[in-house]
């Protein structure tokens, strides 16, 4: 019979590789998709060490209709030999025909994209969350850093408050 796992331990199939902040800096994020990707050996065992990044990443589709993660960085995998995979290299994305259908659909209207927002493993299989995204003006992003500095002062003196 299995060990039931605590919540405070940690689970070595279930983590996050690498987050995209800046997309939600960037972006107003609308909708969001879980698919899976198809990788090589080296990527997935560099993907182990915990290394990749997000930030110049997006997914588009082919003629076929088939979504492909472009411009993510996975750096070599250091004990690779000669089979070791580029860095940046188009990845393919696996996720339902209705899914790729719909989000399809989403990105017709002009101003939208598909930005990943994070890399991660769930049950030993490599997982990307890819959002749809559409772009912030200079302005909302102020608005979207002085509402989180609001948020953080008005915690800030809840707390002083309570330790009265």
């Amino acid at each position: 019979m299995a060990k039931k796992k605590s919540k405070n331990e940690k689970d070595p199939n279930n983590h996050v590789v690498a987050l995209n902040r800046r997309a939600r800096h960037d972006y107003t994020i609308l909708d969001r998709y879980e698919a899976g990707l198809v990788l090589t050996g080296t990527e997935v065992k560099s993907l182990r060490e915990g290394q990749a990044s997000l930030v110049d990443g997006f997914a588009a589709f082919d003629n076929s209709g088939e979504l492909w993660l472009e411009q993510v960085h996975i750096p070599e995998y250091l004990n690779g030999t000669w089979t070791n995979h580029a860095t940046r290299r188009k990845r393919k994305l696996l996720l339902h025909r209705k899914e790729l259908i719909k989000i399809s659909r989403q990105t017709e209207d002009p101003g939208r994209t598909i930005v990943p927002l994070s890399l991660y493993f769930k049950d030993g299989r490599a997982k990307v969350e890819i959002g749809i995204a559409q772009g912030k003006r200079e302005f909302d992003k102020r608005q979207t850093l002085r509402e989180k500095q609001d948020a953080r002062e008005a915690q800030r003196a809840m707390r002083y408050r309570n330790m009265r």
